[in-house]
C-alpha cells in the first residue's frame, strides 16, 4: 500500500471517529434574492450546468478572510480564476477573523459588497446556523464529503483540515520548542504568538484546545488549556501581537501558533527576508480541525457562491489546498480514483499524526467556546 493509500485509510477513520454537529435549519424562509433553486438541498448541486451559466450573468463572487499563504488560497482562487475567467473573485479583509467574517456579512448586507461565501471555525459556523446566515446548499460532490465534514442539513462543508503546530523562526530563536512544555520556558519571554484571539479566530481556538489536551484536558475541558496560556501571560513569554504574513516576515513573532497548513507557502517567503524557519506538530499535544464553507444566505451573487463552494471540493481546488499542506476533505475519495499520488504528500503532516487526529463535536465546541468566553479575558488578555 502507498503512502497515499495508507493515509486515505487513515483519514477515513478518523472520519468515523467524530460527530456531526446536529444543528436544524432556521426557520425563517430564505430570501427572495436567492437562487430560484436555493433550498433544493441535494438536487442543485447536481444542475451544475444551470449554476455555472447563472454564476457567469452574475460576473463576481464577493470571498473575504483569504490569504495568500493560508492553506495555499493563492492557488485556489488562481484555480478558480482560470476555470471561470468571466467571475470576478475579489477578497475583501484577507486577514479577517471567523468572527469578523461574520459581522461583515451583518453590516454589508443588502450591498454588492456583502460576502457571497464564508470560510469560518466550527464555532462560528454553529452559530451561524442558528443565526440563518447560511443558505443551505449540499454540492454534487456532497457523497465523496465525511460526515463529520459536513452539516447534515447542508449548511456547510468542510473543504480542508489541518493540525494545529509550532512554527518558529529559527534565526531569532535558539533552541526550537518541541512541545508545549517547553514553550513555557522564560528564554521565550515576548516570542510566543497566537494567530487571533481564540474567542473569536479558529486557529487561535484550536492552539488552546491543543494545549488543554498537552495539559490533561479534553475535548470536554479546555480550561487547561486557557490555564497555560495564562500561565504564558504571567511570565512574560506571551507576545500579543497579532500575527500576520507581516510580522512573521518582519520577526515580530518569532514562535507561531498555526496551522500546518500555513507555513509550506510563508516558508520561501521567510528565507527571502532573510530567516531560517522550522515548523512541526507539539509532541504532547495533537489537534486537528476544519474550516467551515457556506453560502450566505442573501448574498448578491448566490449562483457564483455556489460555484465557488464547488470549486474548492472540486479536484482542482482539492489538489491546490494538498500543494499547500492541508488535507483535503475528499481525500479518501481522491486517492481512490487516482488523483492523489505519494509524491504529492511532501507538505502534509506524517500520517502517524493524520491518525491520531479526531473532531470535537458540536456540544463540545459550545461548551470550550462558552468557556474561553467566560475565562480568557479575566485570566489571560486582561490579566
Amino acid at each position: 500500500m502507498g503512502v497515499a493509500a495508507a493515509l486515505a485509510v487513515a483519514f477515513a477513520s478518523t472520519a468515523s471517529a467524530s460527530t456531526v454537529p446536529d444543528t436544524a435549519p432556521p426557520d425563517s424562509a430564505a430570501p427572495d434574492s436567492l437562487a430560484p433553486d436555493s433550498s433544493a438541498g441535494a438536487d442543485a448541486g447536481a444542475d451544475l450546468e444551470a449554476i455555472i451559466a447563472a454564476a457567469n450573468e452574475e460576473g463576481q463572487v464577493n470571498l473575504i478572510a483569504l490569504p495568500d499563504t493560508w492553506a495555499n488560497y493563492v492557488g485556489v482562487i488562481a484555480s478558480f480564476g482560470e476555470k471561470y475567467p468571466d467571475i470576478e473573485h475579489p477578497v475583501q479583509a484577507p486577514e479577517a477573523s471567523s468572527a469578523e467574517e461574520i459581522v461583515a456579512v451583518e453590516t454589508q448586507r443588502g450591498s454588492d459588497t456583502m460576502p457571497d461565501v464564508i470560510d469560518v471555525s466550527p464555532a462560528v459556523a454553529l452559530q451561524s446556523v442558528t443565526d440563518g446566515i447560511f443558505d443551505p446548499y449540499e454540492p454534487s460532490l456532497w457523497d465523496e464529503i465525511p460526515e463529520n465534514l459536513r452539516d447534515p442539513d447542508g449548511n456547510w462543508v468542510g473543504a480542508y483540515y489541518g493540525i494545529m503546530s509550532i512554527g518558529v523562526n529559527t534565526t531569532l530563536v535558539e533552541t526550537v520548542p518541541a512541545s508545549f512544555a517547553e514553550l513555557n520556558n522564560p528564554d521565550y519571554a515576548g516570542m510566543v504568538s497566537l494567530n487571533g484571539d481564540p474567542r473569536e479566530a479558529g486557529a487561535a481556538f484550536a492552539a488552546v484546545m491543543a494545549a488543554s489536551i498537552a495539559n490533561g484536558g479534553s475535548f470536554d475541558d479546555i480550561m487547561p488549556g486557557i490555564e497555560f496560556f495564562a500561565e504564558l501571560q504571567a511570565a512574560g513569554i506571551l507576545n500579543e501581537t497579532q500575527v500576520t504574513e507581516a510580522s512573521v516576515l518582519a520577526g515580530e513573532t518569532p514562535i507561531v501558533l498555526d496551522w500546518t497548513y500555513n507555513f509550506p507557502g510563508l516558508v520561501p517567503k521567510i528565507e527571502e527576508a532573510g530567516f531560517t524557519f522550522e515548523y512541526a506538530v507539539p509532541s504532547d499535544g495533537v489537534y486537528g480541525s476544519y474550516y467551515a464553507q457556506g453560502v450566505v444566505a442573501g448574498g448578491p451573487h448566490p449562483n457564483a457562491a455556489r460555484l465557488w463552494i464547488e470549486h474548492i471540493l472540486s479536484d482542482e481546488g482539492a489538489l491546490q489546498y494538498l500543494e499547500g499542506g492541508a488535507i483535503p476533505a475528499r481525500y479518501a475519495a481522491m486517492v481512490e480514483s487516482g488523483v492523489i499520488t505519494d509524491d504529492m504528500l511532501g507538505n502534509l503532516p506524517a500520517p502517524e499524526l493524520i491518525e491520531q487526529v479526531s473532531f470535537p463535536n458540536a456540544d463540545q465546541i459550545a461548551a470550550a467556546q462558552a468557556a474561553l468566553t467566560e475565562n480568557w479575558g479575566p485570566m489571560v488578555t486582561d490579566a
